[in-house]
């Protein structure tokens, strides 16, 4: 892993978006794997900058999401596909034809995962993969438990991770309780995999990840068995290290 410890949230996510321009810049195909949630919203903004700037371009790029509310259209604007484009996609010259969000209203969710996945090896799968860091040392929807899924599945959320999210609607009773998300065999199939973490609320995680145990129980320290990983997180998420 490369560690990379910023002074504050606004330096990160200016490092994590270079980190992402170098791939498209040097891969005007590109497959970038993307994220949703607080943490790359400063990144996102930044791309946007760059993009407009001319110093980026998008039109040839394709994107595959993490994850997505089960229940919630595309629509919503508590969805994972409304978030990336209010975020990014409205913003940039992408095809919308080439950004991928699984679908949380899918009729038959085994078919769904599967079809996901199918979609992402015939892409020749990411180039590179965004990743956040739950409290609990989740990443994408991938909670901890004693056994983890490999492909991309359906999955509940644990209290924490709803408690997190609340922030987000109107009040926890909104917050859906299961989601589709790809599994660490997706998110390590990835050729660069780049995380971001801010704040000493992801302190006690940020350390488990890069320093603990490698563990079900704590999902991201699965990302030390990664050949490529860069870790860029602001002195208050590194506070442990």
């Amino acid at each position: 892993m490369k560690i990379i410890i910023t002074k504050n949230y606004e330096e990160l996510s200016k490092v994590a978006a270079n980190e992402m321009a170098e791939t498209i810049k040097s891969n005007p195909k590109a497959i970038l794997g993307l994220a949703t949630g607080g943490s790359p919203i400063g990144m996102y903004k930044e791309l946007i900058r760059m993009n407009k700037e001319g110093e980026i371009d998008f039109s040839t790029i394709t994107t595959v999401n993490l994850d997505e509310y089960i229940g919630l259209s595309g629509e919503h604007t508590q969805s994972y596909r409304y978030f990336m484009n209010d975020n990014l996609f409205n913003h940039i010259n992408i095809d919308k034809k080439n950004t991928y969000v699984p679908n949380g209203l899918a009729e038959n969710i085994e078919e769904e995962c599967k079809n996901y996945d199918a979609k992402i090896a015939d892409l020749g799968g990411t180039d590179v993969q965004l990743l956040g860091i739950g409290n609990n040392g989740h990443i994408a929807f991938n909670e901890p438990d004693q056994e983890l899924v490999a492909g991309t599945h359906l999955t509940g959320l644990t209290e924490d991770t709803i408690k997190a999210n609340a922030r987000f609607f109107d009040s926890i009773d909104e917050v859906p309780k299961t989601a589709l998300t790809m599994g660490l065999g997706g998110i390590m199939k990835s050729k660069k995999i780049i995380v971001i973490a801010s704040g000493e609320g992801k302190a006690e995680a940020v350390k488990a990840m890069v320093n603990g145990k490698i563990s079900t129980n704590m999902p991201a320290s699965m990302l030390q068995m990664h050949r490529d990983v860069v870790v860029i997180i602001d002195e208050a998420a590194a506070k442990l290290l």
